[in-house]
């Protein structure tokens, strides 16, 4: 082999050199200290499935039976059931449909629905309740369960499936368009199942998000597992019937998490190569160009006109008055500082995992990461109970405490975090890293100074949807804050639950204008992610 086969121009070591020594560094675990400190923090995300097991098996069989096989668990049982197998199928369709039209149709305005039909994430669920209970006061029941649901979490699904949409190689629809297939069994045939891993995905969103929704459902009255349990731990503070309810819930959230890891299989999706260059051809809509638009303007007149109407008149109805309110300041303040400080923490603790998943990828950094994503499904209302009960009996000096509320937080949010971390690291290559040590640089300079800071960005986005994820929590903060907390959603609440509604008001709004631009920037992230 000659110098020039073995190294470049510049001394850097050929490509075939960096792939050998790439593929030792992802064969080890990775340095020591990362190591370590991946596991705390695994083993931090552990605490609410731990408090699930510890509270089943000290239970005993008997009183677990006496519990469980009840007729109000089956009551619930059939809601939440129901709640889930009618809302999801509805998000799915919706979401599929309406990111087929956008990205796939010559829809007029295409480019201004593709971000309207995103736009409903902005406003909370509970928000979404209210708004619909001030237009019909007798709504309740699994119709208004399901029709709040759907309208507040369709865009789970359409989100990930117009990114998809939006990078899909053409030259598949192509050749079976060649072959003799009309438009519809391309879709059916080609198209669909592509966007088999994004639907799941989503709907797994949507349905943990279903299980997890508290303050949605408490407001029409529609009783499922998160609201029983609430209601339990207020009457009997974390008595044996809330924690029973909590393990089922986890189990349903697990049996979730195993159903979209199968759904999924082992099918491939990816280019091979760099795919056609030329964009997807758009679908002539014809006559069906008014009914699509009639079909779009009608979910977003339910899902964005409805709660914006109605906050928006509660917010007029109440005049000046209700902006000079003492509380509303502070809410905002508080809120701002819980998600900044939530933000930064869990963004800090994701970094580690993070690092360790593209610098050291193994069996042991996926498991780690795996970790991670289990315990952060748990529902909320978990998570409290979880560290309700952990400082109670271990470290009650910090028992309702802004630390404890925090570090709910970080569990609840850190695979927002991790997710965007996991994209800025991998566009940041180690052999950037390794130069920089190769002119002098000590490892921790030259990682701060090339990988950090190409990085950046992707931290400052997933900061950015965790703060949105905290502006908009409400169970885990009603049991966990500290006397004399009000952020925007727990003073709404408190405010909503005595029909104050004119009070409650710009408290909503100022939620869904903090949400807005968190909103859209998870909605470009996605189509960035989907085109790496």
């Amino acid at each position: 082999m000659t110098p020039q086969q073995s190294t470049t121009a510049a001394g850097a070591p050929s490509s075939k050199y960096s792939r050998h020594t790439a593929r030792g560094r992802g064969s080890r675990l990775g340095p020591w200290p990362v190591v370590v400190l991946c596991v705390l923090i695994a083993a931090f995300s552990l605490l609410p499935l731990g408090y699930v097991v510890a509270a089943t098996a000290n239970t005993g069989l008997d009183t677990i039976m006496t519990l469980v096989f009840r007729p109000r668990v089956g009551e619930l049982l059939f809601n939440t059931l129901a709640l889930v197998l009618i809302t999801v199928p509805l998000c799915v369709v919706i979401g599929v449909g309406g990111a087929w039209l956008v990205e796939r149709t010559r829809l007029a305005g295409h480019k201004a629905w593709a971000v309207l039909l995103a736009a409903p994430l902005a406003i909370p669920a509970f928000v979404n309740s209210y708004a619909w209970v001030s237009a019909i006061p007798s709504l309740g029941g699994i119709f208004g369960g399901v029709l709040i649901s759907v309208l507040s979490y369709f865009p789970l699904v359409y989100i990930p499936v117009a990114a998809v949409l939006s990078r899909l190689d053409p030259a598949l629809e192509q050749s079976a368009a060649s072959l003799g297939l009309g438009p519809w069994r391309v879709f059916f045939r080609v198209v669909l199942p592509q966007l088999r891993i994004a639907t799941a995905g989503g709907a797994l969103l949507v349905s943990l998000h279903l299980l997890a929704e508290y303050g949605a459902f408490a407001m029409i009255a529609f009783d499922t597992f998160t609201t029983a349990i609430y209601d339990q731990f207020r009457s009997t503070f974390n008595g044996a019937a809330a924690n029973m309810l909590a393990s089922v819930l986890v189990l349903f959230c697990l049996l979730l998490l195993l159903a979209e890891s199968k759904s999924r299989g082992s099918a491939r999706y990816a280019r091979v190569g760099s795919g056609a260059q030329a964009n997807p051809r758009r679908l002539s809509l014809g006559w069906y160009q008014f009914p699509g638009q009639l079909l779009l303007i009608g979910i977003s007149a339910l899902a964005l006109g409805v709660p914006l109407w109605h906050v928006g008149r509660w917010v007029i109805a109440g005049g000046a008055a209700i902006w000079e309110a003492p509380a509303l300041m502070n809410a905002l303040l508080q809120t701002l500082g819980y998600g900044l400080a939530g933000a930064v923490l869990t963004t800090v603790l994701a970094f580690p995992l993070a690092y360790l998943v593209i610098r050291h990828p193994g069996p042991f950094s996926k498991l780690l990461e795996a970790v991670n994503y289990i315990s952060s499904s748990m529902p909320g209302i978990v998570v409290a109970l979880a560290l309700v009960t952990i400082t109670v009996h271990n470290v009650p000096v910090i028992y309702q405490t802004s630390v404890v509320l925090v570090a709910a937080y970080a569990l609840l949010f850190m695979p927002r975090a991790l997710v965007n971390l996991r994209a800025g690291l991998a566009q940041a290559p180690v052999q950037l890293d390794e130069a920089a040590q190769a002119l002098g640089k000590p490892p921790l300079l030259a990682f701060l100074l090339v990988t950090l800071r190409l990085s950046a960005p992707a931290a400052a986005g997933g900061a950015a949807l965790v703060f949105l994820g905290i502006v908009n929590e409400l169970t885990a903060t009603l049991l966990l804050a500290p006397n004399g907390t009000r952020t925007l959603a727990t003073e709404f609440w408190s405010l909503s639950s005595e029909i104050d509604y004119m009070g409650a008001a710009p408290y909503a709004l100022l939620m869904i204008v903090l949400s807005a631009p968190m909103t859209y920037l998870l909605f470009v992230q996605s189509k960035k992610a989907a085109g790496q």
